[in-house]
C-alpha cells in the first residue's frame, strides 16, 4: 500500500488541521512568541513574518500547531536561525533558496513545493533566489506550548517564551 502523500494533499492537511483544532491560543501570547523571535535575532533583510494562526493541539496534549507567512523582498534573507521543533514549509510564490544542517546542501525550491526542518536542526541559508522578484512561504510550527518560534545564532539553542 502506498502511503505517501502528494504535496497538495499535505497542504490541505495542515490547512484543515488549522481551521479545525478544538483548542485555541490567545493571540497576545502567539503574537509575544513571534515579537520574541523577531527581538531575540537582527532583523534579515527583505523578510517579512505575519501570523497566519495558531492552535493548541488536543491530541498532542503541551503541542501548539502555528502558520506563519514569510515574505521575501527580492533579494531579501533571514539570518542563520534554529526553530522551536519541527516545520513544514510550503513556498507560496517566487523561489526560495533554503539549507538546513539535517537537510543537505542549499536547494532552490519554487512555488508549489516544500520542504520540511527537523526539530534541533539549523536554517543555514533562507532567502529569495531572485534579486529582482518577491517571493513568499507558509511556515507551519509543530512546537512545545508557549516555544519560541524563532532562535539567532549558531550557538543557542531552542528556548522556550516566557511571555
Amino acid at each position: 500500500m502506498n502511503t505517501s502523500m502528494t504535496k497538495t494533499q499535505w497542504l490541505v492537511v495542515i490547512m484543515l488541521l488549522l481551521m479545525f483544532s478544538a483548542a485555541s491560543m490567545p493571540l497576545m501570547t502567539v503574537s509575544a512568541m513571534l515579537m520574541g523571535a523577531r527581538d531575540s535575532k537582527s532583523k534579515g533583510t527583505g523578510d517579512d513574518v505575519k501570523m497566519v494562526r495558531s492552535e493548541k493541539l488536543p491530541n498532542v496534549p503541551g503541542k501548539t500547531l502555528t502558520a506563519v507567512t514569510v515574505n521575501y523582498a527580492p533579494g531579501g534573507k533571514s539570518d542563520e536561525h534554529q526553530h522551536a521543533g519541527s516545520v513544514f514549509a510550503y513556498v507560496l510564490s517566487g523561489q526560495i533558496r533554503s539549507e538546513n544542517s539535517a537537510t543537505g546542501p542549499a536547494k532552490v525550491y519554487k512555488a508549489g513545493e516544500s520542504f520540511f526542518e527537523p526539530a534541533g536542526s539549523k536554517h543555514l541559508v533562507s532567502e529569495n533566489a531572485s534579486a529582482t522578484e518577491p517571493a513568499s512561504l507558509l511556515a507551519v510550527f509543530v512546537a512545545d506550548d508557549g516555544a519560541e518560534l524563532t532562535t539567532s545564532g549558531k550557538s543557542q539553542s531552542n528556548t522556550a517564551a516566557s511571555h
